[in-house]
């Protein structure tokens, strides 16, 4: 029986104590109460799902602020209605494809406490190596509340994937090659390495095939989102080719300054409070108070990230560059959500801190080899995403997430400690989490690439735009409105 760990891995704790507090009051006490409480512990751990998904959704909101306010104005129609538009795109393609091949072979209703039996079904693969999997019960009417609450929790995930790319490829990409773009991230692309780690594939079962640590372990999705969208970024940067006059003829790059920067800064606000949603409610139950300890590090990483990424652009060019402050506090979110449960604070500083850091030399290092990426997403979530894949495997403290992935010794009851190299966890974690970065930056980049390249040689024309459209802007030519009609 294949499970998501996480989900059963978080109910357990305080249901368990109000059974025990029962228990000592009396036999008679607990029976007549305890449906009472179970009840109560579904519904309120389904609301906590359901506010967490909520408020990852409303995280489009601020990707489309900083997307069209670090772009030009001619193209602040065009880039919006991309990020309005790929929600809407990306769940289709998930809840009709996507959903069934990642986690369509699970029936989740008993982690919220509903008696419902589980039933994997690889499609593809058997036992510890599953690549993907089948079902649609989610779109039947025998679909539970704890099924769908699951589905609208992972597909707010899966539209942050497909909303990545459309920064790194803004300004230059024809509408309806964007459009297919949408479709097939909610159908295949986010599916398929969701189906490897989070849906308990092959890259989850490591620990037993492999003997690496618990196997690979991304709390919220810096590996299964952010660095998945920022390998898509960078292949579909790359088939586009730069914006016209992003590169002097000497090869070096100039500036396209976006057009409102406050508002590019004021989207980055909203993503800050959607990233509570994003990682705290990644407990999948109220019920598990290390809820406390995710947002706490949540917001450390993402403080320390703002800060240092301004001291750090200002040792760079003299300057606080905004832009390089938003994108320095992006970093330290993106890095943390991996680890955010498994970290101490200290190391949630350092994590947000080098992430920054790293994200601002990541955008200087990707300019210089000519590929043009209007908002830094590929810095952003492609390489902040692998750093913070990486922190698991270095800053795992051990003292939540053992048994991770249904991790046990040999015996079968002792859970499998979730250590990083600085808590004495040896190399094995920190392999799992290597190899899963390795397949993300191969076979994950290479379908995006393949995607990407293929779309451009079948399209009539190619994915980009014509030269004359490019240089009068998007938003006439292929939206039929001006942003502003001054």
């Amino acid at each position: 029986m294949r499970i998501k760990p996480k989900l059963k891995y978080v109910i357990g704790g305080a249901v368990g104590a109000a059974f025990s507090a029962l228990a000592i009051a009396g036999p008679a006490f607990a029976d007549e109460n305890a449906d009472a409480i179970a009840s109560l512990s579904e519904s309120t751990n389904l609301l906590w799902v359901i506010l967490g998904a909520i408020l990852v959704i409303f995280m489009q909101a601020g990707f489309a602020l900083v997307e069209t306010g670090f772009t030009q104005k001619k193209n602040a129609a065009h880039v919006m209605s991309t990020n309005f538009a790929i929600f809407g795109l990306g769940f289709v393609g998930f809840l009709f494809v996507g959903f069934p091949l990642a986690f369509g072979g699970f029936s989740y209703a008993g982690y919220f406490g509903l008696d419902t039996p589980m039933n994997a079904e690889p499609l593809i693969g058997s036992g510890n190596w599953a690549f993907l999997w089948k079902g649609w019960d989610h779109l039947g009417s025998s679909a539970s509340p704890a099924l769908l609450a699951f589905f609208l929790y992972m597909v707010a995930f899966m539209d942050t994937v497909a909303t990545i790319p459309t920064g790194s490829m803004a300004e230059r990409w024809k509408w309806k090659s964007f459009v297919i773009w949408g479709l097939f991230c909610g159908a295949i692309y986010y599916p398929i390495f969701a189906a490897w780690t989070w849906g308990g594939g092959w890259l989850g079962k490591t620990w037993d095939t492999m003997g690496l640590g618990v196997g690979y372990v991304d709390f919220a999705g810096s590996g299964v989102v952010h660095a998945v969208g920022g390998a898509a970024a960078l292949a579909g940067a790359i088939v586009l080719g730069p914006r016209i006059g992003k590169f002097g003829p000497d090869g070096k790059a100039r500036a396209i300054p976006g057009h409102n920067i406050p508002m590019a800064m004021l989207g980055c606000f909203i993503l800050l409070f959607g990233w509570f949603g994003f990682n705290a409610a990644s407990t999948f139950a109220s019920s598990d108070i290390q809820f406390a300890t995710v947002a706490a590090n949540t917001a450390i990483a993402g403080a320390l990230g703002a800060v240092i990424g301004m001291y750090w652009i200002t040792f760079r060019t003299g300057k606080p560059d905004p832009g390089m402050m938003v994108n320095g506090m992006l970093a330290g979110l993106v890095a943390i959500t991996a680890p955010c449960a498994f970290v101490s604070p200290w190391a949630a500083a350092l994590i947000g801190s080098l992430a920054a850091i790293i994200a601002i030399e990541a955008v200087f290092f990707i300019e210089k080899r000519g590929i043009d990426d209007p908002v830094g997403a590929i810095a952003v979530h492609g390489v902040g995403g692998t750093f913070g894949v990486l922190c698991v495997g270095l800053f795992a403290n051990g003292v939540y997430g053992n048994g991770w992935n249904l991790a046990f010794e040999a015996d079968g009851t002792t859970p499998i400690e979730l250590k990083g190299l600085l808590y004495g966890g040896g190399l094995g974690q920190l392999g799992a989490q290597a190899l899963g970065v390795l397949v993300i930056w191969t076979i994950i980049f290479g379908i995006a690439f393949g995607f990407f390249k293929l779309q451009n040689k079948f399209t009539k024309g190619g994915i980009r735009l014509p030269a004359e459209m490019e240089i009068e802007g998007a938003d006439i030519p292929e939206m039929g409105v001006l942003a502003y009609n001054d």
